[in-house]
């Protein structure tokens, strides 16, 4: 009787310890969704960007991806990002899609510029560059390195 006990004390202490653990993770890790004022971007291709992904001021999570919709007559990808209330754009503001390194996941990253009109609730991010996947790069160092010639027909 004893060690049955012992062994269900030393289960609930496990199973403590485990819920300390995923708390301070959850808090630690930056992975809940950013609440705020709504902005958008247009992108010719977002690379596998998804909904919940980061969108990031010099590395600092400032807000989260809401969605991806298809422009019907462009067929450009829109990105509908929610912005930290504190978090104040300026209508020139360059927004990327960047990748956390050559396999990581994909991020929007913005770069704000220095226009004293700011963005609202619903506003649209201008300047945009699109995304460039590895093989995009990797085609265009071999394109330079043969010379750029013209391929022969």
């Amino acid at each position: 009787m004893g060690r049955n006990a012992i062994e269900t004390v030393m289960g609930a202490a496990v199973l403590l310890v485990a819920a300390v653990f995923v708390y301070f993770a959850y808090n630690t890790a930056q992975i809940k969704a950013v609440t705020g004022y709504e902005v958008s971007a247009r992108f010719f291709k977002i690379g596998g960007l998804g909904k919940g992904s980061d969108v990031r001021i010099s590395g600092i999570k400032v807000g989260t991806v809401v969605s991806n919709t298809l422009d019907p007559v462009t067929f450009d990808a829109i990105v509908t990002m929610s912005i930290r209330p504190d978090i104040k754009l300026s209508t020139d503001t360059v927004a990327t899609i960047a990748s956390s390194g050559m396999l990581g996941d994909k991020y929007v990253m913005l770069l704000p510029g220095e226009a004293p009109e700011k963005l609202g609730v619903g506003g649209m991010i201008s300047k945009t560059k699109d995304f460039r996947s590895l093989e995009d790069q990797v085609g265009e160092i071999i394109f330079l390195a043969t010379g750029g010639d013209e391929p022969a027909q």
